[in-house]
């Protein structure tokens, strides 16, 4: 349990991390745009209120300038590159929009544009600084121990593999290396993901960035700071986010094509007519009437309401979904694979049996709680804060202790109302057994606590007066929804989720019983998780990954789409997602799939729209001749309708029916699996 004779400083005492966020105003690429966009909005009204063009028309270039010259001028070094960016071909088609007259709309897209590149831009740089941040885990500096017996306190940058190095209570592990000397419990959750301390004494492996507990360790660095585990976690997140998606991909080189084809098709415009003896006004005016109506805004908004609809719907019910890009892939997901302590389960370790030793002097349930959590009550560990809730849930006095004390990795002794009560691990307290008696109850316990091990429950026994009266279970406690949302998410894509975790077989194995889990893998580190992602990736599934540590942000960064568990999560699993669920309601995550998916049913709908609207307006302007008014009346009402239809999704009823439609295949996916349990 707790360790050492002296009641210990609590962790939370430690000074806290300074986080690196990078201001949203700090980049370039945000000033500009809100520039842009605040030219934008004074000029507007003007506009529209008839004012003299020169009030607002310098406004609008004001515009054009400070929300196009960077597009621009990245458009023409991708030009020596040989390269045609699309962004380029929307500044050019919004200066041709604006050379013909139609002012405001080029000046529309040139923000829309911007707007865009600064959201891109602050996204990747709180992912940069969440990166960042995750060095903090790892401490400055270390207390070496010199050859002499002296101490010195180095950066832990200067540490050598071969060193050792003193690890005080309360104090975070400065390298990775082996327990040479101590008994201590160190908090991993950072690295393993495991709800509860570990103990670690002579010959155990010990991680940079994990937080010592109330026992003295000495420990030898087996790896270079630079490539401790977390250094690890750190290098694969930043590969993963360089790693550019398939989709990604395909869309750069449709963009190199369309880019290309409309370029070529706006020159023959202009000077096929003019080779047959046309008026160059009359060439002019067709070559810029066919870029407005062969611009893809119609197609770009075809693809962006439905997804931002869906995405603002999905904010509404606690799940924040941080790009139109990831609500369009939530969509396509066709595996799962989930954490355990803080995903599936609520990461808080809870009592869940009370055993007592049948024959003993003490029976009953209730004073063997209260009577363990008196002994407990000075401890800070967490399973003693976990034995004194229960005491105190079941409603039981707390009588007080005296002559408390605790040791690394055996547990704590107190005397509580005469009686000397010891509560630790049965085995180290079940042994040395003086009479017949004492044995035959130590017999017993070790039964009931094999029993609750095998359950993946940790078992903790209770002594009163040198005799065996009881044991403890001890699990985290699974998320109501958690069988539900297994279910949901096993009818959308048709096949069961995967269960990773950093905790032990036992326990990975009794949760995923309960919640229908059958592919189970525990034990597993930071770069464990990110290998089974990447084999089920290589198979050709798109792997959602939903998790809430440090441990498991490589996987996150490394899946197809990641969510991220929002109450417990740390800073680096909330940066490094895709999606947050903000509230822990863990049943949202099948309802914004499904939602996902009638969002790219509608972007399909719109695509369809605006490409037989431009398909339309172009043939016209290519085969007759297309009123100028009348082609941006068409570009612009298709645009409109597009918008219209996208925005279905805002609607409250549109949760619902997603709701529901996870709820559906839920159901189905239960009946199948009931079905073949039944023939089996």
């Amino acid at each position: 349990m707790a360790s050492t004779l002296t009641k210990p400083a609590r962790p939370s005492a430690e000074p806290p991390a300074v986080r690196r966020r990078t201001r949203v105003l700090a980049l370039p690429e945000a000033r500009w745009a809100l520039a842009a966009l605040v030219l934008f909005l004074i000029g507007l009204p003007l506009d529209l209120l008839g004012a003299p063009a020169w009030t607002w028309g310098p406004l609008f270039a004001a515009t054009y300038l400070t929300g196009g010259w960077e597009p621009a001028w990245e458009g023409l070094k991708a030009l020596k590159d040989k390269t045609l960016d699309v962004d380029l071909l929307m500044v050019v088609a919004a200066l041709g929009a604006a050379a013909i007259g139609q002012v405001l709309d080029g000046a529309l897209l040139i923000v829309i544009f911007a707007t865009s590149g600064a959201l891109e831009a602050v996204a990747t740089a709180r992912t940069a600084d969440s990166v960042r941040g995750l060095l903090d885990l790892a401490p400055a500096t270390a207390t070496r121990l010199l050859d002499d017996g002296a101490e010195e306190t180095v950066a832990t940058a200067d540490l050598m593999v071969g060193d050792v190095v003193v690890i005080r209570p309360g104090e975070r592990i400065g390298a990775d290396g082996r327990v040479l000397e101590g008994v201590s419990e160190v908090d991993q959750a950072t690295i393993t993901g495991e709800p509860l301390p570990v103990v670690k004494e002579t010959g155990d492996e010990v991680f940079a960035g994990t937080l010592n507990g109330t026992g003295a360790l000495r420990v030898e660095v087996e790896r270079d700071p630079s490539d401790s585990v977390i250094a690890r976690i750190v290098r694969m997140v930043e590969e993963a986010s360089e790693t550019k998606a398939p989709t990604q991909l395909f869309i750069e080189k449709v963009e190199q094509r369309y880019s290309l084809g409309m370029v070529a098709a706006t020159l023959a415009v202009f000077f096929v007519p003019l080779a047959f003896g046309a008026g160059q006004t009359d060439a002019l005016l067709r070559a810029m009437t066919f870029m407005i109506v062969a611009s893809p805004c119609a197609v770009v908004l075809a693809t962006m309401p439905p997804l931002l609809s869906a995405l603002a719907n999905a904010g509404r019910h606690g799940v924040l979904v941080k790009s139109a890009v990831v609500m369009e892939r939530l969509g396509q997901v066709d595996a799962v694979a989930l954490d355990k302590t803080g995903t599936l389960t609520e990461g808080t370790p809870r009592v869940t049996d009370v055993r007592p030793v049948p024959g003993g002097r003490d029976t009953d349930e209730g004073r063997l709680l209260a009577l363990a959590a008196a002994a407990e009550h000075p401890s800070e560990h967490p399973l003693a804060r976990a034995i004194v809730l229960a005491a105190h849930a079941r409603g039981h006095r707390l009588l007080p202790a005296e002559d408390f004390s605790s040791t690394p990795g055996i547990g704590v002794t107190a005397t509580v109302a005469g009686d000397t009560v010891e509560v630790g691990a049965p085995a180290r307290l079940l042994c040395g057994a003086e009479d017949a008696r004492t044995a035959r109850a130590a017999a017993v316990a070790a039964s009931l606590a094999v029993e609750l091990e095998a359950d993946g429950h940790t078992a903790v026994l209770i002594k009163v007066n040198g005799m065996p009266v009881g044991v403890l279970g001890i699990a985290d406690r699974l998320r109501p929804d958690a069988a539900a949302t297994v279910a949901a998410l096993t009818g959308l894509t048709g096949t069961a989720p995967t269960l990773l975790t950093g905790d032990n077989p036992r326990a990975a194995a009794r949760l995923a019983a309960d919640v229908g889990i059958t592919d189970v893998r525990a034990g597993l580190l930071p770069q464990d998780k990110v290998a089974a992602v990447q084999e089920r990736e290589r198979a050709g599934s798109r792997v959602l990954v939903i998790g809430d540590g440090v441990n498991d942000a490589p996987a996150l960064a490394a899946a197809h789409t990641g969510i991220a568990m929002g109450r417990a999560g740390s800073d680096l699993a909330l940066e490094t997602a895709d999606a947050v669920i903000v509230r822990d309601e863990l049943a949202t995550v099948p309802t914004v799939v499904a939602l996902s998916r009638r969002a790219r049913g509608l972007v399909v709908q719109n695509l369809v729209i605006a490409g037989a609207c431009i398909t339309g307006l172009v043939l016209w302007d290519l085969v007759g001749t297309l009123p100028l008014p009348l082609g941006v009346l068409g570009h612009e009402g298709s645009t409109v309708l597009v918008g219209l239809n996208g925005l279905r999704l805002l609607r409250e009823a549109a949760w619902q029916r997603a709701a529901a439609t996870a709820a559906s295949t839920a159901g189905t996916a239960s009946t199948g699996t009931a079905s073949t349990g039944s023939g089996s």
